[in-house]
């Protein structure tokens, strides 16, 4: 939203007109209204406010808002040309009020009235002026209510403190329509996707560790192998300490395979003397019956 030009007649302390060239003003991006207390400050801000909504902020009704200082015979009214989704638009409201009858004594109400144009290839035309026809193309250009936009945008004394203090569902239906977070929830849906699949996978990973622990935990029965905690599941371990007990046990298992093999090679030993005692043992044999048969 970007606001060009904003004129008010007769509208809260203003008895006549004021006219500001919001253009020159944003040229820079960024500006300050400012003033003493009573200047009309917020008045400017509910003129923008009702130009757009029929509304302003608070519990005060439109039927209050010509000025009391206004002449009898003038008219409030709100011109406010904005651009709202690339399109400029001109809106000129004016609230209900009492004025004086044309005939007669008293007063008469003057109903509200509203007028949007469009500015279309270099001249304005009248889209509506029908008050509910005007606020359903504002509503969809805008994409927030009144109270949403007096929160967000406006944000008059302490409503930002109130926004920040609003729950995260708030803020984020808030944000949604203020902003294009389509990516982002893309993204929150592909990471919570992706969290699913990861616990599952974790989940598949500890059965399956839990089941090898407990292989492992029956054969640490038979080897003397010092663990981090030996009171606590092997599937229960942090990482860090499963690595531990591997290499405890990768070296407890070389200890053991070279007591082993050095049995094996002792046993090996032993049988090639036997075989080499039982080979002369039987060529004693062998001769000791020759003898016998040549006796």
């Amino acid at each position: 939203m970007r606001l060009h030009h904003l004129t008010a007649t007769a509208f809260g302390p203003f008895a006549g007109t004021i006219d500001l060239d919001l253009e020159s003003l944003s040229s820079s991006g960024l500006y300050l209204i400012h003033g003493p207390t009573g200047s009309g400050k917020t008045s400017l801000l509910d003129a923008i406010c009702f130009a757009l909504y029929a509304a302003v902020p608070g519990d005060r009704v439109t039927s209050t808002l010509r000025s009391q200082h206004a002449d009898e015979g003038a008219v409030p009214r709100v011109v406010l040309e904005v651009t709202l989704s690339d399109r400029r638009l001109r809106i000129t409201r004016s609230p209900a009020f009492e004025r004086p009858k044309k005939r007669g004594t008293g007063t008469t109400t003057e109903q509200a009235r509203v007028q949007l144009d469009e500015f279309v290839a270099g001249r304005w035309s009248s889209l509506s002026s029908r008050i509910d026809e005007s606020a359903q193309v504002l509503d969809d250009l805008l994409g927030m209510g009144v109270d949403q936009f007096r929160r967000v945008v406006m944000l008059p004394q302490g409503d930002f403190a109130a926004f920040l203090r609003a729950s995260d569902e708030e803020r984020r239906g808030v944000l949604e329509r203020l902003f294009d977070v389509t990516d982002f929830v893309h993204v929150e849906e592909q990471l919570a996707a992706l969290r699913q699949t990861v616990s599952a996978q974790l989940a598949s990973a500890r059965t399956e560790l839990a089941g090898h622990a407990g292989r492992l935990t029956e054969l640490l029965a038979e080897v003397d192998v010092a663990l981090p905690h030996p009171d606590a599941p092997l599937d229960r371990l942090e990482p860090d300490e499963l690595v531990e007990v591997a290499r405890a046990v990768d070296h407890a298992v070389e200890a053991h395979s070279a007591e082993v093999m050095a049995l094996v090679d002792q046993a090996r030993g032993r049988a090639r003397a036997s075989r080499n005692r039982l080979d002369t043992a039987r060529r004693v044999d062998t001769l000791r019956r020759r003898g016998e048969d040549a006796r």
